[in-house]
């Protein structure tokens, strides 16, 4: 992962970045909690193994959360208090693979936990959607090269907001360090 100090004006989604190594997820995710604010809602999109949890992790780590991240596979729904001068008082991070319809992820009251101190962190949040408005930015993962030896090891992350996410595109790639006005790290 390069940064770089010059970095374009970028305003239009979608914002991509490409990582070399699940230490570069995190980097790239732990960029973003940046420019978090109390009541957003990330939705993390991308097949088994693609990162979503590394990404998690990585998000975390730069709210102050102590401790292990890791899948609420089971438990569907963790919550991490976060430690720092954020704004962001908890982390929710949220799994709703193991749901079985629209009306479980409804169920969990994700938009309704989030309200004005915490942010939301979905895996399999295209799943989610639907059940929390139209107020989200969607980090899509996915391997960067089908035919590398280990093609989760490098990722490209697409990240396109909708919503009250819709303008800040531009907050995001300054964040992510975009080098050009493509979008594309």
């Amino acid at each position: 992962m390069t940064r770089t100090d010059e970095v374009a004006s970028v305003t239009e989604w979608p914002v991509v970045v490409r990582t070399a190594s699940p230490d570069d997820t995190r980097a790239v995710a732990a960029s973003l909690a940046r420019a978090c604010a109390p009541g957003d809602v990330i939705l993390l999109i991308g097949d088994l193994g693609a990162g979503k949890t590394v990404f998690a992790q990585g998000f975390a780590a730069a709210l102050g959360v102590e401790g292990h991240v890791t899948s609420p596979t089971f438990a569907l729904v963790r919550q991490y208090a976060c430690v720092g001068a954020t704004g962001i008082e908890t982390l929710l991070h949220a799994d709703v693979y193991r749901t079985g319809s629209l009306g479980e992820v409804i169920e969990l009251a994700l938009a309704e936990l989030v309200e004005e101190h915490a942010v939301a962190l979905i895996e399999w949040g295209d799943l989610a959607a639907p059940a929390l408005g139209g107020d989200a930015l969607d980090v899509r993962l996915e391997p960067a090269d089908s035919a590398a030896t280990d093609p989760y090891q490098q990722r490209t992350i697409t990240f396109t907001g909708r919503g009250g996410w819709s303008r800040r595109a531009g907050d995001v790639a300054r964040v992510l360090a975009i080098p050009s006005a493509g979008g594309t790290r």
